[in-house]
């Protein structure tokens, strides 16, 4: 009777030693799928984000776009990923970097790279004269006012910069930001910047501009001489 008493003990123990093993295993198995996911999602969240990036890119109205503006689409990420991902559209053709530090969509618009390229700047002068008919000569360059004086190729297109007091760049009057978002001038402030610029400057058909736009925008140049010229074009005109 004893012996068979020990051998149920025995066999009670044997059954809590298996018991304990299988919760052991558990435990374990569980560590490891718990581990395993943990290392997955993050790899599975990448893969995601890198089929969308360049959706993400191509969603996004504007043609041409520096790092920092990459990075507000995706806030999320890091330099150091986005900058990769940029790099490897790079390569593959599907994302352009027409200068170092900006990138484009194929079929960019030009007048909107000129606005990166140098930034305070909006596109002006011969360009936007051209366009609105004041002046008659064909001009084949992007011309823009900046900060600075500077002519770049790009694309096998020229984009020209004349310098211009950095105040009067700030003064948004007759400057307006077009739908394909691009910052440029009116024809009134174009004629003006010109006039500024060069003061024997041509004007073809005056008549095209708005008299009371002129006098509004002449205050931002500051500049006495400009005021006595531009008096003198459009009583000529």
């Amino acid at each position: 009777m004893i012996y068979h008493a020990l051998l149920q003990f025995d066999e009670i123990r044997i059954c809590e030693t298996s018991f304990k093993i299988g919760i052991y295993c558990f435990s374990t198995y569980f560590f490891y799928i718990r581990e395993l996911i943990t290392a997955i999602i993050p790899v599975i969240g990448s893969w995601m984000e890198r089929k969308d990036f360049i959706l993400e890119v191509y969603k996004d109205k504007r043609t041409v776009f520096k790092l920092s503006d990459i990075a507000m689409l995706f806030p999320l990420e890091d330099n150091n990923y986005l900058s990769d991902r940029v790099g490897y559209y790079v390569q593959t053709g599907r994302v352009l970097n027409p200068r170092k530090g900006i990138y484009a969509k194929p079929g960019y618009n030009p007048l909107e790279l000129a606005n990166v390229l140098y930034t305070p700047s909006y596109v002006s002068l011969e360009y936007v004269l051209q366009q609105a008919g004041v002046v008659f000569q064909y001009d084949s360059r992007c011309t823009s006012v900046s900060y600075l004086s500077r002519e770049v190729v790009i694309d096998g297109k020229t984009y020209s910069y004349r310098r211009i007091r950095e105040d009067c760049i700030m003064d948004m009057t007759g400057i307006t930001r077009t739908s394909d978002h691009v910052n440029m001038a009116t024809p009134e402030r174009a004629f003006l910047d010109m006039l500024y610029l060069n003061k024997d400057f041509f004007v073809d058909n005056v008549n095209l501009l708005d008299r009371q736009l002129i006098g509004r925008i002449l205050p931002a140049y500051k500049s006495a001489a400009l005021e006595k010229r531009v008096a003198k074009l459009l009583q000529n005109g």
